[in-house]
C-alpha cells in the first residue's frame, strides 16, 4: 500500500516537473526552475534566532533585540545571494559517446553566465558523488559528468540537480533539469574462444587459401596499366621489345568470419549478446574481417570502426529492433 503511493507520488511530481521544466538540450534557470528552502544549518540559525527573541523580550533586553533583527536581516540577505548564485544561469548539453554496460557514460556539459561569477555550484544525479564548480562572470565552463551504466540499449539519465548553498551554507537553492541527454550502450562484452571458421566442404586445405594483390610472392606479370609503380616494370622485357609489363606479387587474403546468435552459448540473452561483442573487438584488434548475421539483418565482412560501431550498434538495439 505505501510503497504504491510513494510510486504514485513520484509519478505525479515526475509529470509536475516535466510541465514545469520541459525537456531542452539548453535551459536557464529563471524564477520557475528555482526551489529555495532552509538548510539544516539555515533551520538551526532560525532556532537560536527564536531563543534569543524569546530572551529579549522576557528580559526586556533592547541589545538582545536589536542583535536578533540583525542577524535575522542577514539570514534575509543571504535568502537573496543564494538565489541570485543560480538565477540566470544556462546549462547546455554537449552529448556523450557510446559505452558499454557496466561502464560510466561522459556526458558533456556547459555553464554560461551571462552577467557575474557564480561560485560553489553542485551537479549530481541522485546517489551519485556531487562534482562542484565555479563560473566566471561573463564566462562559460565546460565539464563532463560521469552517469553509471546497467544495460544495453538507450540510455536517458535521470534529471540533473544543479544546487548551491552560498554564501553562508543556510539556503539550499537548487533545480532538476532535463537536458535530453540520449547515448547509446552496447553489451557489455564477455570473452570467449572464437567460434570455427566454416569453409567449404570438400575442399582441401590449400585450395581454400586465397591470393589477393599483395607484396609477397611473385606471381607474374600483366600488361601495364596507368598508375603502377615504376619500380614493379618489368624493363627486361621492354628492352627484348615485348611490350610493357608489370610485376605481380600476392599474399594470402584472411578470410572473413561471419558470427550470428546461433554460435553463442550462455544463461540467458543478454550473455550471448555480450559474447558475440567480444568476438566483435578481438576480430576487429586482429584485423580480421567479419561480418554479423542477426535477425532479419545482415552486416557484410568488413574492417573499420564505422562497421564495428554498425554491429555494436546492431547487438544494442537487437531486443527493440528483433522483437518487432
Amino acid at each position: 500500500m505505501s510503497n504504491g503511493l510513494r510510486a504514485r507520488g513520484r509519478a505525479l511530481h515526475q509529470r509536475w516537473l516535466k510541465r514545469r521544466i520541459p525537456p531542452a538540450q539548453q535551459i536557464s534557470l529563471d524564477h520557475r526552475r528555482i526551489f529555495i528552502l532552509p538548510s539544516r544549518a539555515g533551520l538551526g540559525f532560525l532556532f537560536l534566532l527564536a531563543i534569543l527573541l524569546i530572551g529579549a523580550i522576557n528580559y526586556e533586553n533592547s541589545l538582545v533585540y536589536g542583535l536578533t533583527f540583525l542577524l535575522l536581516s542577514l539570514f534575509w540577505v543571504t535568502l537573496h545571494h543564494s538565489y541570485r548564485n543560480l538565477a540566470g544561469i544556462s546549462l547546455r548539453a554537449t552529448g556523450g559517446r557510446p559505452v558499454f554496460a557496466g561502464e560510466q557514460v561522459p556526458l558533456g556539459l556547459v555553464l554560461l553566465s551571462p552577467t557575474r561569477e557564480r561560485q560553489a555550484l553542485k551537479l549530481s544525479w541522485p546517489q551519485s558523488v556531487p562534482q562542484q564548480l565555479d563560473v566566471p562572470g561573463d564566462g562559460e565552463v565546460a565539464s563532463t559528468l560521469y552517469y553509471p551504466t546497467t544495460r544495453r540499449g538507450w540510455l536517458q539519465p535521470e534529471r540533473l540537480r544543479i544546487e548551491t548553498r552560498f554564501p553562508l551554507g543556510w539556503f539550499v537553492a537548487w533545480s532538476l533539469l532535463d537536458l535530453n541527454w540520449r547515448v547509446l550502450v552496447y553489451p557489455r562484452p564477455v570473452k570467449a574462444p572464437l567460434p570455427v571458421h566454416r569453409s567449404g566442404e570438400g575442399q582441401d586445405e590449400a585450395q581454400q587459401i586465397q591470393l589477393v594483390e599483395g607484396v609477397d610472392d611473385f606471381q607474374g606479370l600483366r600488361h601495364y596499366r596507368p598508375g603502377d609503380s615504376r619500380r614493379r616494370l618489368d624493363w627486361r622485357a621492354y628492352s627484348r621489345g615485348q611490350g610493357l609489363h608489370s610485376k605481380i606479387f600476392a599474399e594470402p587474403q584472411q578470410q572473413s568470419q561471419w558470427l550470428d546468435l546461433e554460435q553463442t552459448q550462455g544463461a540467458d540473452l543478454e550473455q550471448r549478446l555480450g559474447m558475440l561483442t567480444g568476438w566483435i573487438l578481438a576480430l576487429e584488434a586482429a584485423g580480421r574481417p567479419y561480418g554479423l548475421a542477426l535477425g532479419g539483418s545482415r552486416l557484410q565482412p568488413a574492417l573499420g570502426e564505422a562497421h564495428r560501431d554498425a554491429c555494436l550498434r546492431a547487438l544494442a538495439l537487437y531486443v527493440l529492433e528483433g522483437s518487432g
